[in-house]
């Protein structure tokens, strides 16, 4: 019996450049790569924004320490806010800002703009303790009825959503007593001296926090 020829074994073959499938492969595969990133790219429409770092009062000046900027990705929305690139300078929150959120445009101004005094008042210490700075409150006063010993003609409502600017500690000194602690509250500039007169005529201050508004936590 004749004995066929032997064939050589096929072995496989280290791919080289010259292979164009390859080639192929690898220009494939860099595209992919290329398109993906174009696409993440695309995608990521963030802005930077300025965002308050603390709860900020009307009056307070913007400033490095109670900013920070964080890119968010708005649309749109995004001229409502201070764009993170915003020269802070003579800038002054106009209303009450809670710390973490963005910081509306038209929430600041300049000094002028500032429609609010501080002003120190001796409140009520059963509603003043639970107050803390960035509180909003409506005052209410009571007025003396003539001497000290006739009473008071029943509490009335006189200014709403006053943000509280600070509430000094009872050991401040600042005249505090068992029944009423110093408040420093933001009244508009209008109202000053309605508010300063009722200090002068003995009516006794109770600051009542609106619902949602900023209070002390449990053991603060």
């Amino acid at each position: 019996m004749t004995d066929l020829p032997a064939r050589p074994a096929n072995r496989l073959r280290k791919p080289s450049w010259h292979d164009s499938r390859l080639v192929v492969g690898v220009i494939l595969v860099l595209l992919s790569v290329a398109a993906g990133g174009v696409l993440v790219a695309q995608a990521d429409h963030r802005v930077p924004v300025l965002v308050a770092q603390a709860d900020l009062v009307p009056g307070d000046r913007l400033t490095a320490d109670n900013t920070r900027v964080v890119p968010v990705q708005l649309g749109d929305g995004l001229v409502r806010y201070l764009a993170g690139t915003t020269r802070l300078g003579d800038r002054y929150v106009l209303r009450p800002v809670r710390r973490g959120e963005l910081i509306a445009a038209s929430g600041v101004g300049v000094a002028a703009d500032l429609a609010v005094q501080p002003l120190t008042v001796m409140a009520d210490a059963t509603s003043a303790t639970a107050l803390v700075r960035g509180s909003v409150v409506d005052v209410y006063v009571n007025i003396p009825k003539g001497g000290s010993s006739e009473g008071y003609a029943g509490s009335e409502r006189v200014l709403t959503t006053i943000a509280v600017a600070d509430r000094p500690a009872p050991s401040s000194g600042l005249g505090t007593s068992s029944d009423r602690l110093p408040v420093r509250i933001l009244v508009p500039r209008e109202r000053v001296n309605d508010l300063v007169n009722h200090l002068d005529d003995g009516s006794r201050i109770t600051l009542v926090p609106i619902p949602g508004s900023l209070t002390a936590g449990p053991g603060s």
